[in-house]
């Protein structure tokens, strides 16, 4: 707990004001001697005591008029309405027991809507998603067309065509030994894959999802290892491309790979990743990570034919995709 003093509490307790000054007494005017009125006589002790004076017979209130058509009860006329000392009472129980049920109910609310339950959610969402890779259709995961807005170099909009999608499968050969050893603590559950072409079939892009085996706790720890060591833009930690024969795709090997993405999710299992090459299968040496090809002042191969945002706008298409699916068909908690 802070026990810091905020901006609005001063050292010592401010002094309060001093007590406003007392209205001067008034004096009442004294009566004349001649107006004042007489004091009654000592009455004697042997004077017989005075009759008590009967009270004023009860006189019962006037009937009511009766209510005008069209109404549903008496018209209410200036002046003062009275109730009965017991419909008071009624009122207030009643006042009390609203109060009363509003309470338990806010508490309850509290209750249903605070952290422990958003915390059950966000445990329900991690687990239900590990399984998202065979309950949504493949289209959902990877939609036949993607269109980037302003995806593309200069803030140019970008579109995507889907060319092949891969059989799930296990891990084996997807990662670079290197990639696939930093992957290895969270486990592999199952990987799916699908490859792009922009519209001029030039550029091919291979997406991925790895859904792992891991607890919130190890995918947080391996996100943490990858932000403080840097490892997405490590050219020896690329993903593998899906070259799947006669399409455009079919020459994009590992010599081709040009620009990649690689994002851990803490959210729900999955490690998503990208990675682009030129589709007539030119090799590039020295890969650009998309962060550094889609950078204002980039002016490398990479970076001007496009192909870091190509491996960029994808990704971030992917998580988009990926959440909005998380969350539309993970079944709600019970």
């Amino acid at each position: 707990m802070n026990t810091e003093q905020g901006p609005w509490r001063s050292e010592s307790p401010r002094p309060l004001p001093p007590r406003p000054a007392a209205p001067p007494a008034t004096t009442r005017p004294s009566v004349p001697a001649s107006r004042q009125a007489p004091l009654p006589a000592d009455r004697p002790d042997d004077a017989p005591p005075r009759p008590a004076v009967p009270p004023p017979p009860a006189v019962p209130p006037p009937p009511a008029e009766p209510p005008p058509p069209g109404t549903f009860g008496p018209v209410l006329r200036s002046g003062t309405l009275r109730l009965p000392s017991r419909t008071l009472r009624i009122a207030g129980v009643v006042a009390c027991l609203v109060l009363g049920t509003g309470l338990l109910g806010g508490a309850a609310a509290g209750t249903w809507l605070g952290p422990d339950a958003a915390a059950d959610t966000a445990a329900h969402l991690f687990t239900e998603s590990r399984d998202l890779w065979r309950d949504l259709p493949v289209d959902d995961l990877f939609p036949p067309e993607i269109t980037g807005e302003g995806a593309g170099p200069g803030g140019a909009d970008r579109t995507w065509t889907r060319i092949a999608v891969a059989p799930d499968s296990g891990c084996a050969d997807a990662f670079d030994p290197l990639l696939a050893d930093v992957l290895e603590p969270v486990g592999c559950h199952r990987l799916v894959r699908a490859t792009y072409t922009d519209e001029t079939q030039t550029t091919v892009t291979t997406v991925g999802l790895l859904f792992t085996t891991a607890d919130a706790a190890d995918m947080a720890a391996l996100e943490a290892r990858f932000t403080e060591e840097d490892l997405a833009a490590r050219p020896d930690l690329l993903p593998r491309p899906y070259a799947a024969p006669g399409t455009a795709a079919e020459d994009f090997g590992d010599a081709q790979r040009a620009s990649w993405s690689v994002r851990v999710a803490t959210e729900i299992p999955v490690v998503r990743w990208t990675v682009t090459g030129f589709a007539d299968g030119r090799a590039f040496p020295d890969p650009e990570p998309a962060a550094e090809a889609t950078a204002e002042d980039a002016d490398s191969t990479v970076a001007l034919a496009g192909l870091g945002h190509d491996a960029q706008g994808l990704a971030d298409a992917l998580d988009t995709r990926l959440r909005e699916a998380a969350d539309r068909y993970a079944p709600e908690p019970r």
